[in-house]
């Protein structure tokens, strides 16, 4: 199965453990300042790319929507709250995330709603054609093995069945490239490590950022791994970017 460059981008390049075992590692280590580092670092723009990714799904009645990469359920939480479908199933290699999600859905009383488990994008543990609808919120860049993570979610899809990506970019404009390289680079893991004690987390972030294959070349490869009518959506001067396509 191909590999990308982002593939072997990992949070602690000293370590001798895989992709996966460092992100769940490093996910778990930063979960506590989670979501209030979300919302500083993206001066809260990030609430507004969440609701507008989750308006693709918006066309039809979800009966079952599996949520890839969930963490602290803010996805999760969002799309029933917006799209209202039956049931909403959030996968994760990270129990230290959905430790804080589940007490967020447990508070917003939708534990009978709302169920995550621990999943591997490269083995999501079910059977094909169990859900009607998925998304991944800024979980992509951290696949083990993108292509066989997104041949995956395909495969537990339902026929006709969408899939939206919410994922960082690059932007290119002249002027703006250059405060963002500065902030990716040298602001976020600085604030990063001021709030979570971990730096490396948000050193990897900008390195995966960069070595992500964005754009159309992400979409060639979604198409490799069997979505149709593939799309994208830059957001905010480029800075992060709507991906949808249907099984």
């Amino acid at each position: 199965m191909s590999q990308f460059a982002h593939d072997k981008v990992v949070p602690y390049s000293q370590s001798n453990a895989e992709k996966k075992e460092q992100v769940a590692s490093m996910f778990d280590s930063i979960a506590k300042r989670y979501d209030f580092l979300n919302r500083f670092l993206s001066l809260g723009i990030d609430q507004g790319w969440r609701k507008k990714a989750i308006a693709y799904l918006n066309d039809k009645k979800i009966n079952h929507l599996l949520d890839i990469a969930t963490g602290t359920a803010d996805m999760a939480l969002m799309a029933y709250k917006q799209i209202q479908p039956t049931e909403i199933t959030g996968i994760d290699i990270s129990e230290g995330m959905m430790q804080y999600g589940r007490i967020k859905i447990e508070q917003k009383g939708l534990a009978h709603k709302i169920k995550l488990s621990l999943g591997d994008s490269t083995a999501i543990p079910f059977e094909a054609s169990t859900f009607d609808g998925a998304m991944v919120a800024f979980g992509v860049r951290n696949f083990a093995n993108l292509t066989l993570g997104l041949k995956e979610i395909n495969r537990v899809l339902l026929p006709e069945s969408k899939l939206v990506i919410l994922e960082f970019s690059q932007p290119t404009s002249f002027w703006f490239k250059p405060i963002y390289t500065i902030y990716m680079k040298w602001v976020t893991p600085t604030i990063g490590k001021l709030f979570s004690g971990n730096k490396a987390a948000y050193t990897y972030l900008n390195e995966s950022v960069i070595a992500f294959p964005e754009g159309a070349a992400f979409l060639t490869i979604l198409e490799e791994a069997g979505f149709k009518n593939v799309t994208q959506q830059k957001l905010s001067l480029g800075i992060c970017s709507i991906y949808c396509g249907s099984k």
